[in-house]
């Protein structure tokens, strides 16, 4: 059951969601249902984009502002592009250099990481006690980012990183500073070694996309296996994971406590889980049902 709070907005808001491909994204669905368990009504729009540069994203941002949007999310592959084109940042959304979540207030646009502290409440949900032993993240954009300084930020002191692009695991191994020892590890595998948990911060596995970012011989029983896609909600990944009999986290989690934080920021109101949870199962449901059908 929802918990209202006094709103900052209208009894009306227009939310929307920016980024390429998110044809498949719950979060409209699940923004909604949040709206209505408060009391309130919400439209929230696609905002599809491929190929957005600087001014296109100046552009979309500025109708955003002008067109009476409450706030927007920021998807894949805009998260760090957007972050010199708003008006403020929270402070962790500035230090780790990623936007997921855009709050409109008296026509200025500030900066907030949900990803972050929706990763940390998922986390915190496995009981875990990784302590100083380190966890692997693969994928150091956008939301790797935001899930080293989940970890980093819930008691975990060791991280290893990996990318592909060398260069985004390095900065951000310089953002994180001393929130956690960090190694550059020379791959996935050599990142999961000995590794509490590993986590998958890219967009492989996300339908039509069937691969797998780390060798399914590298993952152990021992360990808990972290994913942010949820579309498939178990991936590739989360299936090797699985079979290897380690504990797995879907991008679920993610999802739905990212989007509590997200409502909150958008509405000035509070809603439970269990709503936006609800309404994610849904369109799971409702895809994976298509799919079978298909």
């Amino acid at each position: 059951m929802s918990t209202i709070v006094t709103a900052k907005k209208s009894k009306r808001v227009l939310l929307g969601l920016l980024g390429s491909p998110i044809a498949h994204s719950a979060t409209p669905a699940a923004q909604e249902a949040a709206a209505r368990a408060a009391g309130i009504e919400a439209h929230y729009h696609l905002i599809e984009v491929a190929g957005a540069g600087r001014d296109d994203l100046v552009a979309m941002l500025d109708g955003i502002r002008r067109l009476g949007f409450s706030g927007i999310n920021v998807t894949y592959p805009y998260k760090e592009a957007v972050l010199p084109l708003l008006d403020g940042l929270s402070e962790q959304a500035a230090a780790m250099g990623a936007v997921n979540t855009v709050v409109v207030d008296g026509g200025k646009l500030t900066g907030h990481n949900t990803d972050a502290t929706g990763f940390a409440t998922a986390y915190r949900r496995l009981g875990r006690q990784d302590g100083d032993k380190p966890v692997a993240i693969i994928g150091a954009g956008g939301v790797g980012k935001a899930i080293a300084f989940a970890l980093a930020g819930s008691g975990v002191s060791r991280l290893r990183l990996y990318d592909t692009d060398h260069s985004k695991a390095e900065a951000l191994a310089a953002a994180l500073g001393a929130r956690a020892e960090t190694v550059i590890s020379s791959s996935a595998e050599a990142a999961a070694e000995g590794a509490a948990g590993i986590v998958n911060g890219t967009p492989i596995g996300m339908l039509p996309d069937r691969g797998i970012p780390i060798e399914a011989s590298a993952i152990q029983a021992s360990q808990w296996v972290g994913d942010a896609v949820y579309h498939p909600l178990f991936t590739p990944l989360l299936k090797a994971a699985q079979k290897a009999g380690a504990t797995v986290m879907t991008g679920r989690e993610l999802a739905v406590h990212q989007g509590v934080d997200a409502f909150r920021l958008f509405t000035g109101l509070e809603v439970s889980e269990a709503v936006i949870g609800a309404a994610f199962d849904a369109v799971i449901a409702a895809r994976e049902g298509a799919e079978r059908a298909a």
